[in-house]
């Protein structure tokens, strides 16, 4: 692996080539980083298992020292992947507050911001684009167990 960021890169099972590829991605590619998985409802309605990230989604968190509190995201940092959420502080000794970072993986998007008409079309983009995928995976699925019946009826009657 090169010095700088490789779009053909693929992977690699050691740890110093995956952490490489993270710290030397670009910023399109830092937006990808920032996907948290969606709630069961959204899920069903988007038909999306997860989905970037942006300020304003109200969330979950999931893991960690403040797991099942929720907020608003009020920051996002591509540089460093990380997000804080409104209303979720530390109190330093001195009695400061200071902002909590998460990692998004650690969240679960609750409702998304929808005012962006770009971040809308993306989404529904997705969700038509798995809507066929999806159907005739189900078509797929009907036809090896109706297969699979006929084989094991053909099984029985050889026994007798």
């Amino acid at each position: 692996m090169k010095k700088e960021f490789s779009n053909a890169w693929v992977g690699s099972r050691q740890p110093r080539k995956q952490r490489k590829y993270l710290a030397n991605a670009p910023l399109h590619k830092r937006h990808k980083f920032m996907s948290a998985n969606l709630i069961k409802e959204l899920r069903k309605k988007y038909g999306k298992r997860n989905f970037p990230v942006r300020k304003g989604d109200s969330v979950k968190i999931m893991k960690g020292e403040f797991k099942g509190k929720s907020g608003k995201l009020e920051n996002i940092d591509l540089k460093y992947v990380r997000v804080t959420i409104g209303g979720i502080h530390r109190t330093k000794k001195d009695g400061t507050k200071i902002n909590v970072y998460f990692h998004p993986s650690n969240l679960q998007i609750k409702e998304l911001n929808l005012d962006d008409k770009k971040r809308l079309e993306a989404i529904q983009r997705k969700k038509i684009e798995a809507s066929p995928a999806k159907e005739a995976e189900t078509s797929k699925n009907a036809a090896k167990t109706d297969k699979k019946k006929q084989v094991g009826e053909q099984n029985v009657h050889k026994k007798k």
